[in-house]
């Protein structure tokens, strides 16, 4: 059984941007969904429609809660950055998901993209390096009733192995290389979309197969994301 999904007016009346009202914001989704997202080719109804279920102005700051609905990523504090709507919409649809999956995201960030999974009826594990972030983002959920989704503060380079396998990964920051340990969790079938490149870089966003045991990886879409970071190590002891 799933968890209670709101619904978008009930998410748009709670939290009103300054000057605004839900029939404002009600617009400027439409407009978003229709202009930076079907007109670039995303066409997948359940993505669409978790995008219309989730009231994205309420995962970023209120200092720009005006452009939440705006076709460009947005800071959300600690260097880190909501991604821009057609991106999170893009790698959503390459992923693939479906209600009852179980999917690991790895950079929770605002939790935006998490409760768009869970919108859709995944079960979701999300981790985020930054603690500030994680405790937010799991603020943010359990207000808006996204019960299914589990947040955890930590090195998302492992995955989670207590809960793997996954039958889909997405990964909302860009490692140089593919973490081995994710390709180990994803499952029999399963997808994985993830950003790799270097920092300052040029990036590619991937979507890696796992079929029969093999992995097949295949280039989506050149993009920009903030460097995955990795815990830093205990310095040794004298």
């Amino acid at each position: 059984m799933h968890a209670r999904i709101p619904h978008l007016l009930a998410g748009l009346l709670a939290a009103t941007p300054t000057g605004a009202n839900s029939a404002d914001l009600n617009t400027e989704l439409e407009t978003m969904i229709e202009e930076q997202i079907i007109a670039r080719g995303v066409t997948h109804r359940p993505t669409l429609a978790a995008l219309r279920a989730v009231p994205r102005h309420r995962f970023v700051p209120d200092d720009v809660r005006k452009e939440a609905y705006a076709d460009h990523p947005l800071p959300i504090g600690h260097g880190q950055t909501i991604s821009q709507p057609f991106i999170v919409a893009f790698m959503t649809e390459a992923a693939d998901i479906k209600p009852g999956l179980k999917v690991l995201e790895i950079g929770t960030g605002s939790g935006y993209q998490a409760a768009i999974l869970a919108a859709m009826g995944a079960k979701v594990f999300t981790i985020e390096i930054i603690p500030a972030l994680a405790e937010r983002a799991a603020a943010t959920l359990k207000e808006l009733g996204y019960d299914q989704v589990q947040v955890r503060a930590g090195d998302g380079y492992a995955g989670w192995p207590a809960e793997a396998p996954f039958d889909a990964i997405i990964v909302t920051a860009a490692p140089d290389t593919i973490p081995p340990a994710l390709l180990e969790q994803l499952a029999e079938g399963g997808r994985l979309v993830i950003p790799v490149g270097p920092r300052g870089g040029s990036q590619e966003l991937l979507l890696v197969t796992k079929t029969k045991g093999k992995i097949q990886q295949r280039n989506l879409l050149p993009v920009r994301f903030v460097p995955f970071t990795r815990e830093k190590a205990a310095p040794e002891k004298p």
